[in-house]
């Protein structure tokens, strides 16, 4: 196994590149990996960093310590930014905004591995990532109406766009804390377990991911995205040109996952993935 490790572990935000998985953390574990200026500015970077390097085909969100992320740092993303009146506050907006909008539209598949704390703001990066694994232990709450505000920052459309109306609802107006069962019974994450075997699973999913064609994998996600707010109509349009425009990138790709199933019979669609590897006769 080869592993490169790329950021200082010292760094607020943290990764591993190993077997063209990245494994990138939160990295405040003091402070429950809470988000703050520092910390979204450098995200981007990480992001920006990673992309497009040929030796990730998967990026994997978790933290370090006890907390996934407790949401914003109140006393620096609120109370610090505030000082400096709105300009300050947009500012924080558009750094912390913007490292959640582009992970949701990555170049790569993206995976939350939620080991504990899961909280308001962090429920921005949680929808971001294309899929979402939590440990039983974990903890996820929008916890704003306890101090006073509703859960901004896109959480509430978060809660209504992962889960039915009135868990949603519940969720919001309570206040209060889920377990990671919960979570996934609720439609926050794709599934649930010990915290011990979280890994091996997020790292077996990974290793799925990483079989598949990179531009076929990128027009799906986004095209998952896309058609829940179109019409049918609109939607079959989108995807016969989305198709058409993975084609123009990668039409040797699909050519040779129909060759191998077709001529070769290799391997069936429904139960796995063509091979990449394998040169066209």
């Amino acid at each position: 196994m080869t592993t490169t490790t790329t950021a200082p572990t010292t760094d607020v935000v943290a990764y591993t590149v190993e077997d063209g998985i990245a494994w990138v953390k939160f990295n405040r574990p003091e402070k429950r990996n809470a988000m703050s200026p520092t910390l979204n500015r450098r995200m981007m970077e990480v992001l920006d960093e990673l992309e497009f390097r040929d030796d990730v085909g998967v990026l994997v969100l978790t933290g370090e310590g006890t907390a996934w992320t407790a949401g914003m740092d109140l006393k620096e993303y609120f109370r610090e930014t505030e000082k400096d009146g709105l300009k300050g506050v947009r500012k924080s907006q558009r750094e912390s905004y913007g490292w959640w909008r582009r992970l949701r539209w990555y170049q790569k598949a993206t995976i939350a591995m939620v080991n504990g704390w899961c909280f308001g703001g962090g429920y921005g990066p949680l929808f971001a990532c294309d899929l979402a694994f939590c440990a039983d232990e974990a903890k996820f709450g929008l916890s704003e109406i306890n101090w006073g505000i509703l859960p901004g920052g896109g959480a509430t459309k978060v809660a209504v766009e992962l889960m039915p109306f009135r868990q949603a609802m519940y969720h919001a107006m309570l206040g209060e804390p889920i377990d990671g069962r919960k979570a996934a019974a609720w439609g926050l994450v794709n599934e649930s377990l010990p915290l011990a075997d979280l890994k091996g699973r997020v790292t077996e999913v990974a290793k799925i991911l990483l079989e598949k064609n990179p531009v076929t994998l990128k027009a799906t996600k986004d095209a998952v995205r896309r058609v829940g707010v179109m019409t049918y109509d609109e939607a079959e349009d989108y995807l016969v040109r989305a198709q058409e425009a993975a084609n123009s990138y990668d039409n040797d790709g699909r050519k040779e996952g129909i060759r191998q199933f077709i001529d070769e019979k290799s391997y069936k669609p429904g139960l796995g993935a063509y091979d990449k590897s394998k040169a066209r006769a």
